[in-house]
């Protein structure tokens, strides 16, 4: 039982599953998580700002559950889920429902059977989503676009959302029944800021994890921590990890990684963004996608094409000329983009 662990114990568990932690402050925190993992059917629901570690602890959560972690952890990103195709996303459907719809799909939600789904960002869900959500958690089934059959589903359902849930409900902008259905248990997680104490382990974590970059990395020099601490990081665990990176390739020689070490990725230009650089910051959250989630390159490539296709559709007008006009392309070129995925029956020629 959780209660049988002591703190030391508590925090090998997590880091034997990818959450690196020795502060006093993520304790109460991880000991809930523990017992919600042993619980098993137990909706949670986990908040804190972006980069905080809540699809990493979602993840060891889901190998803690003895009961479903032989089965799949699958991960909805419902900031770049399409409002049009959320449904056969989510729970699928069958050839010939819509336009594109060349093959039976199984939906997100029966992938997930008997194992955990993990909502990300789930504070962007669509308003016109979240009533069928809302349905498929509370009965237990799922029935995909253009079929007559329900199909039961049962998954452990772990939200995440990088701004307060409670607040987006006073305003209108989520549905109170969901936000009680899945805060059965809540777990807010504390930025880096306010847990110090948990740099030196993570530095040391990520460099054993990036050590093909540079190896043998097996200290921490007091002096970088210090710095640290006494400049406030503002990043959070994820900006940590990227920072990390940047040291171990500009690294030639040593065991350990140091102040001056940071002081050189600091100021080392940025290859992908600079200040104000769209393009570069569309650009560091496909990495994001890629290194984070383990997105294959192709497939990375693939959604944001499609992302950015559905944006220009809601946001360039209703005819391919239009949409054409302000992506600066042919009518022609974007009939065939839009057909590859799916997207020409929202547009009139």
């Amino acid at each position: 039982m959780p209660s049988q662990l002591t703190e030391s114990e508590l925090f090998g568990v997590f880091e034997q599953h990818g959450f690196v932690t020795n502060s006093p402050v993520l304790a109460p925190i991880l000991r809930s998580a523990f017992k919600a993992a042993v619980a098993s059917d137990i909706s949670i629901l986990l908040e804190g700002e972006t980069g905080t570690g809540k699809q990493i602890l979602a993840q060891a959560i889901h190998r803690l559950d003895q009961k479903r972690n032989a089965f799949p952890f699958v991960t909805v990103h419902c900031s770049t889920i399409s409002q049009e195709l959320a449904e056969s996303e989510l729970f699928g459907h069958r050839r010939g429902a819509f336009s594109g719809a060349t093959y039976d799909r199984d939906g997100l939600f029966p992938t997930a059977h008997r194992g955990t789904l993990f909502l990300d960002d789930v504070n962007d869900l669509p308003m016109a989503l979240q009533p069928k959500l809302l349905d498929v958690l509370q009965r237990g089934v799922v029935r995909g676009v253009g079929s007559d059959r329900e199909v039961t589903v049962n998954v452990r359902v772990i939200a995440a959302a990088n701004a307060p849930i409670a607040k987006l409900v006073e305003e209108g902008r989520f549905r109170a029944d969901l936000y009680y259905r899945l805060n059965v248990v809540q777990l807010a997680l504390p930025p880096l800021r306010e847990r110090c104490e948990d740099l030196e382990s993570l530095i040391l974590a990520f460099a054993r994890r990036h050590q093909a970059i540079y190896p043998n990395i097996n200290r921490v020099d007091p002096a970088l921590i210090e710095h640290l601490k006494s400049s406030h990081f503002g990043g959070n665990i994820r900006e940590l990890e990227h920072a990390v990176q940047r040291m171990l390739f500009a690294k030639t020689e040593g065991t350990m990684l140091e102040l001056p070490d940071w002081v050189l990725q600091c100021a080392a230009p940025d290859p992908v963004a600079g200040k104000g650089d769209t393009i570069g910051e569309a650009a560091r959250h496909l990495w994001t996608a890629i290194f984070d989630d383990g997105m294959p390159f192709q497939e990375a490539l693939r959604l944001l094409e499609q992302r950015l296709l559905e944006r220009a559709v809601r946001q360039s007008g209703q005819t391919r000329r239009e949409i054409a006009g302000r992506l600066r392309t042919s009518e022609r070129t974007l009939y065939h983009k839009l057909r590859s995925h799916n997207l020409t029956r929202h547009t009139t020629a």
